[in-house]
């Protein structure tokens, strides 16, 4: 049988998509925290419980590394055909210490994740019961990504990184083929990501409420300006920009589904600490000092969504 050899010569490099999506923040970077956003307000609607989710798609990561240390590439098709994922045997001190999740806390969603039927010891295995995830697939994130993804190839294809952009249904399509590989490192992208953004916030629902106002600010910049900005230039104008416009309490409850008052006691805990500031509307917007400390973390983040973006497009392409 003939074996297709993939010409390394065609294959682009993580420090190329990377110069992309920092010297063309202000048109990628929209797109980019909005679907960080939408993929969050998912997170939470799934159980209303950040922590939960958390855990349940760390130990699906566990089994689509070991299909990948085993050179098993499972469709998106046969993947969700199973009607169970088994899981390795895990401790709580390994969920606490990989996820930042204090250790009884760790225990007690374990807990409450056993008791609702999610997690199931069946003979000597350990699953998880897909029939219990109404919202299990993850088409709308499949979907979200394939966009992204098609908005960067074109970018991409602009500065001769890529031949040609790809479209939106193609990259869904080598996602779905691809889709065990691809999907645990989508979960590579997002669970540090979380992680970093939850020890510095202290917790999910802070950042998830703050990441709502990023999203507002950086949607509300582009509408103004229209001018090609990196990610440095880009955040110190929404600064200087006095037509800057914030959002309120009821829209961030509305958007994330998180209930009112927490949504308000979080935001004056952010105000409090200088990370937003609020106006005679009530409208919160981010600060200027704030965006300082900001950036070397978005940095790193941008780093993996490159190396992400990359290995997507290789698959593509070789």
């Amino acid at each position: 049988m003939k074996i297709k050899i993939p010409d390394i010569s065609k294959q682009i490099y993580t420090k190329d998509t990377l110069y992309v999506l920092e010297s063309k923040y202000s048109i990628i970077g929209s797109m980019w925290v909005n679907h960080q956003m939408e993929w969050m307000s998912g997170v939470y609607a799934s159980f209303k419980d950040h922590d939960k989710f958390l855990i349940i798609i760390f130990l699906v990561k566990t089994t689509l590394d070991f299909y990948s240390r085993n050179f098993t590439k499972l469709s998106y098709e046969q993947f969700y055909m199973m009607e169970s994922i088994e899981i390795e045997e895990f401790s709580i001190k390994d969920i606490s210490i990989s996820l930042n999740i204090p250790k009884e806390t760790a225990r007690r969603k374990i807990l409450e994740l056993e008791n609702e039927g999610f997690i199931k010891k069946f003979k000597k295995k350990m699953i998880i019961d897909k029939s219990k995830f109404y919202y299990f697939k993850p088409e709308d994130s499949i979907k979200r990504i394939s966009r992204f993804l098609s908005n960067l190839s074109e970018m991409c294809r602009d500065e001769k990184v890529l031949s040609q952009q790809m479209t939106s249904e193609d990259l869904e399509l080598v996602i779905k083929e691809n889709f065990s590989y691809i999907w645990k490192i989508y979960y590579e992208l997002q669970i540090p990501m979380m992680i970093a953004y939850k020890t510095f916030f202290k917790d999910w629902e802070t950042f998830h409420i703050f990441g709502i106002c990023v999203v507002n600010q950086h949607l509300y910049a582009k509408k103004i300006s229209k001018d090609l900005m990196g990610r440095v230039d880009f955040f110190k104008s929404i600064f200087t920009n006095t037509k800057m416009q914030g959002i309120n309490a009821m829209s961030i409850a509305d958007i994330t589904g998180i209930p009112r008052a927490n949504v308000i006691r979080k935001l004056r805990k952010l105000v409090k600490q200088k990370h937003l500031t609020i106006d005679a509307k009530k409208h919160y917007k981010l600060t200027g000092d704030f965006i300082k400390k900001l950036l070397p973390a978005q940095k790193n983040v941008l780093i993996r969504l490159a190396n992400f973006s990359t290995r997507v497009f290789n698959i593509a392409i070789l």
